[in-house]
């Protein structure tokens, strides 16, 4: 049995997964869930090794990392996204940290760049993420979109970053806007939450507020500002939906 198996799902990845691939050669196995990619992302992700996993029907990023995780079988877990990198020092980190077995799961800090720049203001660094922990003492939320690990205590936390490559141009900017406001519309509607129009405006007023003075996002330069402009466009747009949705469902 592999002591530490490396999952990622992963869809029209191809720019993308042979580098994350190769970052993880020091996992005993690597699980690569397809998401339906029309790509070279399968071909790619087979020729460094890893088992593919195809799950074409999507249904949320929480679900798929559950799915991807019921296929790993080492006593650890370590999971990833297509564009985020271990880099050797992490690598380290992690095998001494299962050495040791001092907890059951371990954060780390993931270091975020946007369009080729580093982000460490804007509430972007130190982003302390769970992604190394025991098969079999965690899982993943449920949640369409910013699923988290659930795991149980004792957690730790280990010292180098993750790397990733979260926002690689403003097109990927503007798609990616998209797909998670959709998404988090979903959330919205699902919990039952009545969602207003004017709630829109301010909670995307306040995103860029809180991103570029509030979390010092002005100190990452003009990407700062980039970021900050994200945020709100992606908070505003997700209210948005959500109101459109529940407007046209006459809901009261």
């Amino acid at each position: 049995m592999p002591r530490l198996s490396a999952i990622v799902i992963a869809k029209n990845e191809a720019a993308n997964i042979a580098d994350c691939l190769d970052s993880l050669a020091f996992c005993e196995e690597v699980v690569v869930l397809d998401g339906g990619s029309s790509d070279d992302t399968v071909a790619l992700a087979k020729a460094k090794g890893a088992r593919v996993v195809s799950a074409p029907d999507w249904q949320g990023f929480g679900p798929q990392k559950n799915l991807v995780l019921s296929q790993a079988h080492g006593d650890w877990v370590l999971s990833i996204d297509a564009d985020e990198r271990v880099t050797p020092a992490l690598a380290a980190e992690i095998q001494q940290a299962i050495s040791e077995g001092k907890a059951n799961g371990y954060k780390m800090p993931r270091l975020s760049s946007f369009c080729g720049r580093e982000i460490r203001h804007s509430g972007w660094y130190p982003d302390y993420v769970l992604r190394l922990f025991r098969r079999d003492k965690g899982r993943f939320s449920d949640d369409l979109v910013h699923e988290r690990v659930i795991c149980e205590a004792p957690v730790g936390h280990l010292r180098e970053p993750l790397r990733h490559r979260t926002i690689a141009s403003l097109e990927d900017a503007l798609s990616k806007s998209d797909r998670y406001s959709t998404a988090g519309a979903e959330m919205l509607v699902t919990s039952g939450r009545r969602v207003y129009f004017l709630g829109g405006i301010t909670h995307g007023c306040w995103t860029f507020l809180r991103s570029y003075f509030f979390r010092a996002g002005f100190l990452d330069g003009p990407e700062g500002f980039l970021v900050a402009r994200y945020h709100a466009q992606t908070t505003f747009y997700r209210y948005m939906k959500a109101w459109m949705k529940q407007r046209r469902g006459g809901l009261k």
